[in-house]
């Protein structure tokens, strides 16, 4: 026989892993070897936060497989079909991609590998479900979530598969993990200008056993209230899985499983995966949303555009708007690489229909500085907000700071964490832009950039402007 290679990409772990499992049995007693490839499309992207906590990923993995984990650097094409010469390999195994860029890189590269003679094998994929699996009665894809998740629901149950016994087998690496931090970024918009690359506070713990302990610690205690609880802001209620999702060093099988079906808080959890799911799979029908919307007559809403509107825009990315709320989300980004998801919504719902920027201006600002930013979830999440993708009732929902404060936020627990020098105002004041003469008064914060009923007035105009222009387009 000869060596397998199992080529790593956002499946960063050793348990409940298909594509290793077939490695395995590929290999033989020759062995496995493990490979990842700092691919330039992937990293130029990429902001240096999520480029670091990637290469810790990358560290953990090394060490869970005795260092014989091989990085090289290039064109996965050219790389993986040398590899194979070298150790004299003839199959390559991955676990699916159903991205556009990814599928349009694992076509070039099983075409070049076949002709070399090695076989790229697919198996398995980032998801419980693969993408483009759950189909509609007549076979066509779903566009509703509430229907693709009844759907999604049913199928199962999902096998969760143990850690494989494997030979690996050592290679020559040509890469280190310094140079995956120093190749990200390249591709960083002018758009941005001196906005901050790096995040202010801690990566979180990376690696497989980070995300077995970080699920471990959800399942035992904030799942129980996750139903109710996930929305307010300032409650450590949520998963914080994300990351773990985003880079596979936890497969969500392996969440669902640990979740169980009993609950209001697993049966919302479960959900919230599916959502997941769902974003994927309209990305995998719909690959063009990307960057464009989803709904073809979005396309004729006037944005902002020139100096002035992107002044604008580095304003809401600092957290200076003088809404402190949306300056609360937008510095909980700042300093720790993620947000919660209320927050998401409520940022971007303030930077589309109240600052009349355009949608894609805040998705790339998002995958620029999230450490779990994801393509699918990513851009199909800012349009669901933006009025321009699968949510039903599209534009018409603006969400109003101020009534998420005092929904989710009454006591102004997470503005203080974010804001602090709004500390010494509590609520209700501190929830209201302007607080009246109390903010006013704190001289180093800014007064509301913005009035938001008159803006979100022009929001609405500014719809009909494209509804008109939508019905006399040809």
């Amino acid at each position: 026989m000869a060596p397998s290679i199992m080529w790593f990409r956002r499946d960063l772990r050793l348990a409940d892993h298909p594509a290793l499992h077939d490695a395995v049995r590929a290999g033989g007693r020759d062995g496995v070897i493990p490979v990842f490839i700092l691919d330039d499309a992937l990293l130029a992207p990429s902001g240096p936060t999520r480029a670091r906590f990637l290469a810790a990923c990358l560290a953990e993995l090394e060490r869970s497989m005795d260092a014989a984990l091989v990085l090289r650097s290039g064109d996965p094409a050219r790389e993986l079909a040398t590899l194979a010469a070298e150790v004299g390999a003839s199959t390559v195994v991955i676990s699916d991609d159903f991205a556009p860029q990814g599928r349009r890189r694992d076509q070039v590269v099983a075409e070049h590998l076949a002709e070399a003679g090695v076989e790229l094998v697919r198996r398995s994929s980032p998801y419980a479900v693969d993408p483009g699996t759950v189909r509609g009665d007549k076979g066509n894809a779903i566009k509703v979530f509430s229907a693709f998740w009844r759907r999604w629901e049913a199928i199962g149950p999902h096998v969760v598969l143990p850690v494989p016994a494997v030979r690996w087998r050592a290679a020559p690496s040509t890469a280190t993990l310094d140079d995956l931090v120093a190749r990200a970024g390249r591709l960083r918009p002018a758009l941005f200008g001196d906005l901050p690359d790096e995040m202010e506070g801690a990566l979180p713990a990376a690696g497989e056993r980070a995300a077995l302990l970080a699920l471990e610690h959800f399942v035992e205690g904030p799942i129980e209230g996750y139903a109710n609880d996930r929305d307010v802001f300032a409650l450590p209620a949520t998963s914080r899985l994300s990351p773990h999702l985003r880079f596979g060093t936890l497969h969500p099988r392996t969440a669902l499983r640990a979740a169980g079906g009993g609950g209001k808080g697993a049966a919302k959890f479960s959900s919230e995966l599916c959502w997941r799911e769902f974003y994927a799979d309209v990305l995998f029908h719909n690959p063009q949303s990307v960057r464009e919307p989803l709904q073809a007559q979005f396309r004729h809403l006037p944005w902002d555009e020139g100096p002035a509107a992107e002044a604008a825009f580095r304003t809401w990315a600092l957290g200076r708007t003088g809404i402190p709320l949306v300056d609360a989300a937008m510095r909980q980004l700042l300093i720790d690489g993620w947000m919660h998801n209320r927050a998401r919504m409520l940022a971007a719902s303030f930077l589309v229909k109240h600052l009349h920027l355009d949608w894609r201006w805040g998705a790339r600002w998002f995958m620029w500085r999230l450490v779990d930013g994801d393509l699918a979830s990513n851009t199909h999440g800012w349009q669901w907000t933006a009025g321009c993708g699968t949510d039903a009732a599209p534009f018409y929902r603006i969400f109003s700071p101020i009534a998420q404060a005092e929904r989710f936020d009454p006591n102004a627990d997470y503005i203080h964490t974010y804001v602090p020098e709004l500390s010494g105002i509590s609520a209700p004041a501190v929830l209201q832009p302007g607080g009246g003469v109390d903010l006013l008064s704190q001289a180093s914060y800014p007064v509301p950039m913005v009035d938001l009923k008159a803006e979100r007035a022009e929001a609405l105009r500014r719809l009909d402007v494209a509804k008109a222009a939508n019905q006399a387009a040809p």
